[in-house]
C-alpha cells in the first residue's frame, strides 16, 4: 500500500454552486445595468441594493466551490491528510484513535451552520465527542475521524473503502514519524499582514476607497449632474451625479478582486512577488478612480 487518494462527492455540490453563482451574478450583472441609467430617488437606492446583496456572497460561493472542486482526502501508512480549499490538515495515523461511521452515534450530530450542498463546512459541539470539525460535501454516510484534540467528520464517495485502507495502514505500520500540521486560511492573511510592504499596500487600498466613498457621498447632494463621457456629436454626456457611485463600487470589485487572488497565490513562496505585484495593483487602480473623479466634477457638465 502507498497513497490512497479519496475524494469527496462533488458533482451535487458543484452544481448546486455553480447554479448559485450564475443566478446572483445575473441580479447583480441586472441591478447594476439599472442602476447605472436610473436617476436619484427610491428605484435607484432599490438597485443599489439589490446588487450589492446579491453580489456580496459571490466571493464566497466561487471559494467554496474552488475549495470543493480541489478537495481531497489522502491516506497513506503515515498520515491522513485532509485537503479543502486553503484548509490543511495533515494527522499522523498514530494520533488517529478511531474512524467510524456517524452512524454508530447514541447521539445524532448536527450539522454546521450556514451548511449547503458540497460545503458541509465549520465546527459543532456534540456532547459526547466535544467539537467536531467538519470538511466534508454531503452529510449521506460521514465518517468521524477522531483525534486526542479533536475529531473531524469526513465524507469519502467510497467510506467502506476509506475504512478499509485505514484499517490495513494500521496493521502494516508506519514507515516514517510524520509531522502534524493545521493550516487555515487566516493564517495565510496572518502571514501576509506580517510583511510591511504588504501591510502598508492593504491599508492604503482601503483608505483609499473609503476616502473615495466619503467624498462621493458628499458630492451626489451638492451635485444634481456630472459630464460622464462624450457623446457621438463630442458633447459631454450628462448624468444625474448619483452614477459616481458607480466609479465606487467598481474601484471597490477590483480590488476584493485582486486581494483575493493574491491571497490565493500567495500560498505558494515562488508565487509571493505577483502577490505583491497584485496588491500594488490595486492601489494604483483606487488612486486612479480617485483621479478620475476629480476630472469628472470639475468637467462643466
Amino acid at each position: 500500500m502507498n497513497t490512497g487518494i479519496f475524494p469527496p462527492a462533488k458533482r451535487g455540490g458543484l452544481l448546486f454552486h455553480g447554479v448559485l453563482l450564475v443566478i446572483l451574478e445575473l441580479i447583480a450583472g441586472w441591478a447594476l445595468l439599472n442602476l447605472s441609467g436610473a436617476s436619484a430617488g427610491v428605484l435607484f437606492v432599490i438597485y443599489l441594493l439589490v446588487g450589492v446583496i446579491a453580489f456580496a456572497p459571490i466571493p464566497l460561493l466561487a471559494y467554496r466551490a474552488y475549495a470543493l472542486f480541489r478537495a481531497q482526502y489522502i491516506l497513506d501508512r503515515d498520515s491522513l491528510e485532509l485537503r479543502w480549499g486553503l484548509r490543511n490538515e495533515i494527522i499522523p495515523l498514530s494520533d488517529i484513535e478511531w474512524v467510524r461511521s456517524v452512524q454508530d452515534l447514541a447521539q445524532p450530530l448536527s450539522g454546521p451552520a450556514l451548511a449547503m450542498p458540497g460545503a458541509i463546512l465549520g465546527f459543532r459541539r456534540h456532547r459526547d465527542l466535544g467539537v467536531v470539525e467538519f470538511l466534508a460535501s454531503t452529510r449521506r454516510q460521514l465518517l468521524l475521524v477522531a483525534t486526542s484534540k479533536r475529531v473531524y467528520a469526513i465524507s469519502p464517495s467510497d467510506p467502506n473503502d476509506f475504512v478499509e485502507t485505514f484499517a490495513r495502514a494500521i496493521e502494516l505500520g508506519s514507515l516514517r514519524t510524520a509531522r502534524s500540521k493545521s493550516l487555515y486560511p487566516s493564517f495565510v492573511i496572518t502571514q501576509a499582514w506580517a510583511s510591511g510592504l504588504i501591510r502598508y499596500e492593504w491599508l492604503a487600498a482601503l483608505f483609499l476607497n473609503l476616502g473615495l466613498a466619503a467624498w462621493v457621498s458628499l458630492l451626489i447632494p451638492s451635485t444634481s449632474s456630472i459630464a460622464l463621457g462624450l457623446r457621438p456629436d463630442q458633447a459631454p454626456q450628462v448624468v444625474p451625479s448619483v452614477q459616481l457611485v458607480l466609479i465606487t463600487l467598481l474601484s471597490v470589485f477590483l480590488n476584493l478582486l485582486g486581494w483575493t487572488t493574491g491571497l490565493f497565490f500567495f500560498r505558494w513562496p515562488r508565487w509571493r512577488n505577483l502577490s505583491v505585484l497584485l496588491w500594488g495593483s490595486g492601489v494604483l487602480a483606487s488612486l486612479v478612480f480617485l483621479i478620475a473623479v476629480v476630472f469628472i466634477v470639475t468637467t462643466p457638465a
